[in-house]
């Protein structure tokens, strides 16, 4: 006979967005950074 098809949570594929939620408080602070100094170098620049 067939085996029946049970899926634990260690059978599943791992969610990439579940993998990087928890790296979100150290991410968009720093890409704002970023942002901000491209924007205050490109305003110093073209001025």
């Amino acid at each position: 006979m067939s085996q029946p098809d049970h899926k634990t949570p260690a059978d599943q594929p791992q969610d990439v967005v579940e993998s990087i939620v928890h790296l979100m408080p150290i991410v968009l602070p720093v890409a704002g950074a970023v942002l901000i100094f491209l924007l205050a170098f490109i305003a110093v620049f073209m001025a």
